[in-house]
């Protein structure tokens, strides 16, 4: 029998109707795909039967023993239909040209070469549906002397540049603390997959996106590539300073630490006025940004003032008394802002269901007017919408779909 077509289920927002088949796996992709997914994307999550996307298997979890659930996938797969798919098959390899033919999108996160081994490559796939944009991200691009290197974040961090600029002053570097190659990488992805979905809407035409997470990092050094193009100076860590802003970093105060930020001359004399010291502004060797920017002076007469200011008050007292006026803030744990009143009020703590759980996980900061994100939906099962896809939406026959689940190629 073969079954009539039944449409995919369809998110609410300005990607409705767009469909994505995702074939990545861990975070750099499928994060990528969860923000399309948020904005409204109809996004299918294939996974290999035998080798399902093994962060399923990462802590926390929710639940017990065989009913337990990976919190960590539950937060960058949230929205997606779950389909289950062996690409080494021919079997596998022909459905996934099935799903290809009928979608706008696939991204994919393997090593370069790797999908062109299986007949999958971008040729492969654009000549099954000229429109369709095929989104790759790795480690080092799909062209240049490096890009069939394997790569985990911690190799995107070191080789674009921002491993050797974080952690303390004359002491070894230290990785930024969260996996920040494969989180701008899927910014990347994500908005050169809408550019070259906008292109393919108005001329038909389909095209590679390769988005590598080295050169994602190397977009994140702030000053350092023109400090040493232009003048010659290679960065180092500087810790919680700025290489030429004062005051600018972290305080302690009585609780833990707190941003002061206020350096330029106004905001200097509003922290002066707030902290009950105004003679201070008529003070000659500390009344103009650019005295209290030099090294000895900051060192001498600028960082004692500050640490006086913060050091008897706690980084609530400081944040009522300031955080309006001036550029100060609490150095927040991740338990105050999970609990902070503007994290809530922004709806960045959301609801995500995993196996039956519900988790408390972040959510969206893109907030559209007309068109509002949505995060709050659930992270799908292993294989859960195998029929609603496979039989649903690409009519495969209940016998068909027998075979296919016999064969393990679902």
């Amino acid at each position: 029998m073969h079954h009539t077509e039944t449409p995919l289920p369809l998110g609410t927002g300005p990607l409705r109707g767009v469909v994505v088949i995702d074939i990545t796996r861990v975070v750099a992709g499928p994060y990528c795909t969860m923000m399309l997914a948020d904005l409204g994307a109809t996004v299918i999550k294939v996974e290999n039967p035998s080798d399902p996307d093994y962060v399923r298997g990462f802590p926390p979890f929710v639940g017990e023993d065989g009913d337990k659930a990976s919190a960590f996938f539950a937060q960058y797969n949230r929205h997606k239909l779950g389909v289950s798919l062996n690409l080494k098959t021919e079997g596998g390899k022909a459905l996934l040209r099935q799903l290809v033919a009928k979608a706008d999108l696939i991204v994919e996160n393997f090593r370069p070469g790797t999908m062109d081994k299986m007949g999958l490559g971008h040729e492969a796939l654009l000549a099954v549906n000229p429109r369709l944009v095929y989104v790759s991200i790795s480690g080092f691009g799909q062209f240049g002397p490096n890009s069939r290197r394997p790569a985990y974040d911690n190799s995107a961090q070191s080789t674009g540049g921002l491993w050797s600029l974080n952690g303390e002053k004359n002491k070894p570097p230290l990785r930024v603390g969260t996996i920040i190659g494969d989180l701008s990488a899927s910014f990347y992805a994500a908005i050169a997959a809408l550019a070259a979905l906008l292109h393919a809407r108005s001329t038909g035409e389909g095209q590679l996106v390769d988005v590598a997470q080295q050169d994602s990092v190397m977009t994140l050094t702030e000053h350092a590539i023109v400090n040493y193009t232009v003048a010659g100076k290679i960065g180092e860590p500087l810790g919680n300073d700025h290489p030429f802003v004062r005051p600018y970093g972290q305080y302690a105060c009585k609780d833990g630490y707190v941003f002061f930020g206020a350096y330029t001359d106004k905001f200097w004399a509003e922290a002066c006025r707030l902290f009950g010291e105004p003679e201070l502004l008529r003070d000659p060797e500390i009344d103009s940004m650019d005295k209290r920017f030099a090294d000895e002076v900051y060192e001498r007469r600028v960082a004692p003032i500050v640490r006086r200011w913060c050091a008897g008050r706690t980084k609530a007292e400081l944040e009522a008394l300031a955080g309006d006026l001036i550029p100060l803030t609490p150095i927040k744990t991740i338990a105050e802002v999970v609990n902070d009143p503007h994290i809530l009020a922004r709806q960045m703590m959301v609801p995500v269901q995993v196996a039956g759980h519900e988790v408390q996980a972040f959510g969206t900061p893109m907030k559209l007017s007309k068109t509002p994100a949505n995060a709050i939906g659930s992270a799908p099962g292993f294989g859960e919408h195998n029929e609603a896809v496979l039989q649903g939406w690409l009519g495969v026959g209940d016998a068909d779909y027998a075979a296919l689940a016999k064969q393990g190629v679902i």
